[in-house]
C-alpha cells in the first residue's frame, strides 16, 4: 500500500506544482486518468456488447435444457468460448475504480502531511474528514452519493448491460452504491469525495460518449432478445418461486441437515434428485431392508418425496429434505462409507466428492438402459468408483472410455436394471386381453425437434382412420411447458380416437399398447424388454449429449437394437407408417420370441438385478466395517 500510495503521490503533486491548486489537480488527475483508461473502458464496452448480443442464445439454451443446470453451464461456457465473450471483464472498471479510490485516499493523506501543498479549493479545505469535523461537512458525503445516484440512474438506462438486468439487480447495486459513497465519504477526507464525483460525472459523459461511436443497435437483434426473455419467462413462470426463510420447507431442510450430522458411523447414503427417482433404487433398498440392519440414509431434494411415508413404516430408514443449494454444502461434508447416486458429473460441476471423507466410495446408478456414451456427457461417470452396468454394451463403452479418454479405473459391476426386472414382474401379473382395436401409444422424447415438434400432427393423420386407439403421451416437461399446444391437439383430435395424455399417474397406458411409436426415448427398451412387443421409431434427430460419441468404437444400444426390436422409418418416409404399424402388428409373435431373446443378451441379470445390486453394496460395507476394525486394532 506504501508503494501505491507513494505513486499517487507523485502524480497528485505533479499535477499541483503544473496547476497550483490542489482541487483543480484532482479534478486534472481525474481528466487523465480516463484518457489513460480509454481503451479499458473501450474494451469493457465491446464486451458488454458482446454479451447482450449472446444473450438470446443463453436464453435459448436455458429453454432447451430447462432442468439441466449442468449442462446449461457446460453449453453456456462453450458459447463464451466461441464468442470470445470474458465474463469477468465486467469487473474490470470496478477493481481499477478501487485502485485508484484507494490510491487517491493515500495520495491526499500524504499531501496533508506536506506543508509545501496547500489543501484549499476556494473557501473548501480539502484535507478535512467530514467524521471528525462533524455535521457542517455532512455535504461531502451526500455530494459523493449524489453522483453514484445519478451514475447508477444514468447506467440503469444507457449502460448497454446495465439497462439489460432485472429491476432487482439495477436498484439493489444503486442502493448499496449510494450507501457505500455515503459511508465512505463521511470518513475520508473532502478532496477523496471530490475525486469520487468528478470521477462519476466523467464516467457518464464517457458512456454516453461511447454509446454514440459504438453504438449497441448496430450488434444486438433487440427483437430476438425480446423473444427469447419472452420464452424463458414462459418456462420459468411454472417453476418454484424461492421459499422464504421460516416457510416449513425450509425450517425442515435446517433440522434434517443438523440431524443428518449429528449421526456418526453412517455407513450407506442414496441421494434422489425426486420422488420420482425412488424407482431406481427401490428393490434394491427393499433386499437390504429385509435381509440386513443397515440403516439406509435417503437424501432427498424433494420435501413431497415417498421416502418420508416409507421412513414411518421401517425404523432403518432415515430420510433427510435437503434442497438444491444446501445439498452443494452437505456433499462436500459426507462422512458415509458408500454414497450411491443416479446424479452424473459429480465433480464436473456444482456437486463434488467430500471433501472430508476421501475414502468413499461413490456409485453410479443409471436410470435408463441407453447408451451412457451417447445420451450422458463426456465425463458423466468420471468421477464415480463404482459404476453399475445395466448390460454389456454399457460395461464395454465404460472400458473403452477408460482407454480411449483417459478415464481414471472404475469397478464395472455387471449389475442389471432393477427397475425393468420390476416393470416385467407387473406386466406378468397382470392380465392381457386381446384389444378388438389395436392401441397405439405415441411416447416423444423430451429434447428439441422430438417428433411434437417435428412431425406429430402428420403422424396422427397418417394412423387416424384405420381402426386404432391412439394415445399420445408426452413427456411430462412437454405438457409443462406446452400445455396450450397440447389442449389445441386435445381439441383437433377428440373426434378421431386419439387420446392426448397430460395424466401421468398410471403406467397402464404403457403396458397395455400393442405398439409403441417413439423417437430417441429411453422408453423403448422398457416397454419392449417389458411386454415383448415391438417398437417403431421415429428417425427425428438424435440426442447426443457426448459429441465425441464415435471415437470409441462400441455401438451404442440406442443405435445397435433400433431395427431389431422393432422398424426405424425417416420423415421423409411418414407416408409409409401405416403399413409399418400393420407389418410390425402382424409380426407380434416374431417379435415375442426375438425381444426377449435381445433383453437376455444385452441386460444383465434379468429379472433378478436388485439382488445383484445389494449383495455389492452389502459385501462392500463388510469389508469397510471389517477394515475399520482392523485398523482400530
Amino acid at each position: 500500500m506504501d508503494y501505491l500510495f507513494r505513486f499517487f503521490g507523485t502524480i497528485m503533486n505533479w499535477c499541483y506544482a503544473l496547476l497550483h491548486n490542489y482541487g483543480w489537480a484532482i479534478v486534472f488527475f481525474t481528466f487523465v486518468s480516463k484518457i489513460v483508461l480509454l481503451p479499458v473502458s473501450i474494451w469493457t464496452h465491446l464486451n458488454s456488447i458482446k454479451m447482450i448480443k449472446i444473450q438470446p442464445d443463453i436464453n435459448f439454451l436455458k429453454v432447451k435444457y430447462y432442468g439441466q443446470p449442468d449442462v446449461i453451464s457446460e453449453e453456456q461456457a462453450k458459447l463464451y468460448k466461441k464468442e470470445g465473450y470474458h465474463p469477468l471483464a465486467s469487473l474490470i472498471p470496478t477493481v481499477i475504480q478501487l485502485v485508484l479510490l484507494i490510491g487517491v485516499v493515500g495520495a491526499i493523506r500524504e499531501g496533508i502531511e506536506n506543508p509545501a501543498i496547500d489543501m484549499r479549493f476556494g473557501p473548501i479545505d480539502l484535507g478535512l474528514v467530514p467524521s471528525e469535523y462533524g455535521a457542517s461537512l455532512l455535504w461531502s458525503p451526500i455530494l459523493a452519493a449524489l453522483s453514484a445516484w445519478l451514475m447508477s440512474v444514468t447506467q440503469n438506462r444507457s449502460n448497454v448491460l446495465q439497462s439489460e438486468q432485472s429491476n432487482l439487480n439495477k436498484y439493489s447495486t444503486m442502493a448499496l452504491t449510494v450507501l457505500l459513497s455515503l459511508y465512505l465519504g463521511w470518513f475520508v477526507p473532502v478532496g477523496t469525495a471530490l475525486y469520487w464525483v468528478c470521477s462519476n460525472l466523467m464516467s457518464i459523459v464517457q458512456m454516453y460518449i461511447l454509446n454514440w461511436t459504438i453504438k449497441p443497435e448496430k450488434y444486438v437483434d433487440y427483437e430476438r432478445l425480446e423473444l427469447s426473455r419472452k420464452e424463458l419467462k414462459s418456462i420459468q413462470g411454472d417453476g418454484k418461486k424461492k421459499e422464504a426463510y421460516f416457510s416449513p420447507n425450509r425450517v425442515k431442510e435446517r433440522k434434517d441437515y443438523k440431524r443428518f450430522f449429528s449421526v456418526l458411523n453412517k455407513h450407506l447414503v442414496f441421494y434422489s434428485e425426486s420422488s420420482g427417482f425412488y424407482k431406481y433404487y427401490k428393490g434394491m433398498i427393499d433386499y437390504i431392508l429385509r435381509n440386513t440392519n443397515i440403516t439406509i440414509h435417503y437424501i432427498t431434494s424433494d420435501p413431497k418425496d415417498q421416502i418420508f411415508e416409507l421412513e414411518k413404516q421401517n425404523p432403518h430408514i432415515r430420510a433427510y429434505y435437503i434442497g438444491e443449494n444446501r445439498l452443494i454444502t452437505l456433499m462436500m461434508k459426507m462422512d458415509a462409507d458408500i454414497v450411491v447416486m443416479t446424479m452424473p458429473d459429480i465433480e464436473t460441476y456444482h456437486i463434488k466428492r467430500s471433501y472430508v471423507r476421501k475414502d468413499i466410495e461413490y456409485v453410479y446408478v443409471a436410470h435408463g438402459m441407453g447408451s451412457t456414451n451417447l445420451t450422458l456427457t463426456k465425463t458423466s461417470t468420471d468421477h464415480y468408483d463404482t459404476v453399475m452396468c445395466t448390460g454389456s454394451l454399457v460395461k464395454q463403452e465404460e472400458i473403452e472410455r477408460e482407454k480411449v479418454f483417459g478415464v481414471p479405473h472404475r469397478k464395472l459391476v455387471e449389475a442389471g436394471y432393477p427397475l425393468l426386472d420390476e416393470m416385467r414382474a407387473s406386466y406378468r401379473a397382470s392380465t392381457h386381453e386381446k384389444h378388438d382395436r389395436p392401441r397405439i401409444l405415441i411416447a416423444p422424447s423430451w429434447q428439441k425437434d422430438n417428433i411434437i415438434d417435428s412431425c406429430l400432427e402428420e403422424l396422427l393423420d397418417r394412423l387416424k382412420g384405420h381402426g386404432y386407439d391412439i394415445t399420445v403421451r408426452p413427456h411430462p416437461q412437454e405438457v409443462r411447458h406446452k400445455r396450450q399446444q397440447m389442449e389445441a391437439l386435445k381439441e383437433k383430435y377428440a373426434k378421431d380416437d386419439i387420446l392426448i395424455q397430460t395424466d401421468f399417474s398410471s403406467n397402464s397406458t404403457v403396458l397395455e399398447s400393442d405398439l409403441l411409436i417413439t423417437d430417441w426415448s429411453d422408453i423403448s427398451w422398457e416397454y419392449a424388454f417389458s411386454t415383448d412387443k415391438p417398437v417403431l421409431f421415429i428417425d427425428t434427430p438424435m440426442k447426443i449429449m457426448n459429441p465425441d460419441y464415435q471415437q470409441i468404437d462400441v455401438p451404442p444400444i440406442n443405435i445397435l437394437l433400433r431395427n431389431q426390436i422393432g422398424r426405424s422409418l425417416a420423415l421423409d418416409e411418414l407416408d409409409h407408417v401405416a403399413e409399418t404399424v400393420e407389418t410390425l402388428l402382424g409380426s407380434a409373435d416374431f417379435y415375442r420370441e426375438e425381444i426377449e431373446r435381445l433383453a437376455f443378451e444385452h441386460i444383465y441379470h434379468l429379472d433378478a438385478s436388485s439382488k445383484v445390486y445389494a449383495e455389492y453394496l452389502i459385501r462392500q460395507l463388510q469389508k469397510k466395517i471389517s477394515s475399520k476394525g482392523e485398523n482400530q486394532k
